[in-house]
């Protein structure tokens, strides 16, 4: 095998800037976000990850694009492998093997949960610094994620051991994810899986915060995991409780949810208004994926993160924002 030597290969790395073209949107990204400071916050974090041994700037790219263009470990690594974007975006000259699709779920167990949570969390407070983000009005929504779409093997696993039914008190015994549950919306929407609860700016679309539930847990007791500090928070009638209300207060909000119709304080030209306010923003979750990506709470909550990191990149990129400062964790 060939080695090639330094000048060969920064030679390469040269070749592929001039194959990219100026306005694809990698360069913008890569423009806005510095992945190197984003690396170098993790200090306790291995140096190499991989068989190759590659560096944690190299997996966060990876990381990203795997989300950015939304693909399977192992439609990564083919696409990682052909497109020279995506090798330029990495750091990879046109002769180097790039990492295969185990890479992927080796670098996210190393990474973990918290770190992504730390990434998505650097972008949204460098976006504050830049007044993108801004405390003044805030929409809060809860989503359902998909761990599967029928629950038909659970079922007959729980009537084989002589259960009643299946229900959010046994399924744990019979799903192979544990943490998974049965949620309800309304009066005909069932699933099995998680709930995602999101709270966006309404003035730029960026996230600002986001969780992960199992799916029996009501989008008024997720409020409090993603509730601002200050602003006016708009909500739909899942929110109008009296455990929201004490949240909101709590975090010293005003409350801009929607009541129901048989509450007292009920004003149905102020929730009109409230519902025009918060049209433009359901496309937040219209956009999110519906399925579960990995097993478990952690993992999911992990891809939330990321969902909501590109998502708020992408929508970075919409605004023409300048380039991010990011500062420490």
């Amino acid at each position: 095998m060939k080695i090639l030597g330094d000048n060969q290969m920064n030679f390469m790395r040269y070749e592929m800037e001039d194959l990219v073209c100026s306005g694809h949107r990698l360069r913008k990204v890569k423009k806005m976000i510095n992945f190197s400071i984003i690396a170098n916050t993790f200090s306790d974090l291995e140096t190499t990850v991989g068989r190759k041994g590659y560096g944690v700037e190299v997996g966060i790219k990876c990381l990203f694009l795997q989300f950015f263009y939304d693909l399977s470990d192992r439609e990564f690594e083919e696409r990682l492998r052909d497109d020279i974007s995506f090798r330029w975006f990495c750091g990879f000259s046109l002769k180097e093997q790039t990492p295969d699709h185990t890479f992927m779920s080796r670098f996210r167990k190393v990474l973990g949960t918290k770190r992504v949570g730390d990434i998505f969390s650097l972008i949204v407070k460098a976006s504050e610094r830049a007044n993108i983000i801004r405390p003044v009005f805030t929409f809060v929504d809860a989503s359902s994620i998909k761990r599967k779409e029928t629950t038909w093997q659970e079922r007959d696993k729980a009537l084989a051991n002589e259960e009643d039914h299946l229900n959010n008190k046994n399924v744990n015994k019979y799903s192979s994810d544990k943490d998974a549950r049965f949620g309800c919306k309304g009066k005909n929407k069932f699933w099995f899986g998680y709930k995602r609860h999101c709270s966006s700016d309404m003035s730029s679309g960026l996230i600002k915060k986001v969780a992960v539930t199992k799916a029996n847990i009501p989008d008024h007791k997720g409020l409090k995991y993603v509730c601002p500090k200050e602003g006016m928070v708009f909500a739909d009638k899942g929110y109008a409780t009296k455990e929201a209300h004490r949240v909101l207060k709590s975090k010293k909000c005003h409350s801009g949810i929607i009541l129901k119709n048989n509450m007292k304080l009920k004003n149905k030209d102020k929730d009109k208004w409230i519902s025009k306010l918060r049209m433009p923003f359901e496309r937040i979750f219209s956009k999110s994926r519906k399925r579960t990506r990995y097993m478990g709470l952690a993992k999911t909550q992990m891809q939330a993160f990321m969902e909501a990191t590109v998502h708020n990149i992408k929508r970075l990129m919409t605004l023409d924002a300048p380039p991010l400062c990011l500062g420490g964790i």
